[in-house]
């Protein structure tokens, strides 16, 4: 598993996060402030977003204040769907039933032992095979398919 991992500001989680991540055997891209670079959210959010849509990394986690504004920037990436993820059953529901590829937590309002609870769940759950949710999936990306394709007509 390789993971881009990104953060507009440095914090004492996400640096517990990534050491956690790297006990798993999960390879970490670092993006951003988890990269010592300068970046604001808006760039952050971008970075970890084009690693996951061009599939140089499966899977990617934004830390931000709230995970607001990381989550809009990252879902405008064509092929990533990211969520806010404020608990574990959040992390299962976005895994399983929205088939979500990008991982966002709020520094703010997440504390060490609830990233990692969260962080569990998300990693042990996978995308449902289950026929209704697939159709959600395809449906999901078909509006993105409507939008992208008027948007280049315009």
């Amino acid at each position: 598993m390789k993971m881009a991992v990104g953060s507009d500001s440095a914090t004492s989680l996400g640096e517990t996060v990534c050491r956690y991540l790297e006990s798993k055997d999960i390879e970490l891209v670092r993006c951003g402030q988890c990269a010592c670079q300068e970046a604001d959210y808006v760039d952050a959010a971008l970075e970890v977003a084009k690693r996951v849509a061009s599939g140089e990394c499966d899977q990617g986690l934004i830390f931000c204040n709230t995970g607001t504004g990381v989550t809009i920037v990252a879902n405008k990436v064509h092929g990533v769907r990211a969520a806010l993820c404020v608990d574990a059953y959040s992390a299962r529901i976005a895994r399983l039933a929205n088939n979500a590829n990008v991982i966002v937590l709020s520094i703010r309002l997440t504390g060490e032992p609830l990233a990692k609870e969260i962080l569990d769940t998300w990693l042990a759950t996978e995308p449902s095979t289950e026929p209704r949710r697939v159709n959600f999936h395809r449906k999901t990306d078909q509006v993105d398919q409507l939008f992208r394709a008027s948007l280049a007509t315009e």
